[in-house]
């Protein structure tokens, strides 16, 4: 039996200021469809400036986002494919 590799390079990107980051997530499927997904976090006034932390949180939300989008797309190919509604995908 022959396996195929595949693989999928996610970008993500971050903007910054002292209070506020935000994260673009970017996927290009092998087929050509681009999926975008966005994600943001506020640092609390009290806490320490740890930019990190912010790309860590905006990121994963971003993230999850983008897996979202992924289940949903998934979701309706089923369908179209099955000529059918399927149940829904979840996490």
């Amino acid at each position: 039996m022959m396996h195929t590799a595949v693989g999928w390079h996610v970008e993500l990107e971050f903007q910054e200021d002292d209070q506020h980051t935000r994260a673009a997530a970017l996927l290009r499927l092998p087929d050509g469809t681009e999926v975008r997904a966005h994600g943001r976090a506020t640092r609390h006034h009290t806490d320490a400036n740890q930019p990190r932390i912010g790309e860590e949180v905006a990121g994963a939300r971003a993230l999850n986002e983008l897996a979202m989008q992924l289940l949903t797309k998934a979701h309706d190919e089923i369908d179209a494919a099955s000529g059918r509604i399927s149940h829904p995908i979840h996490v």
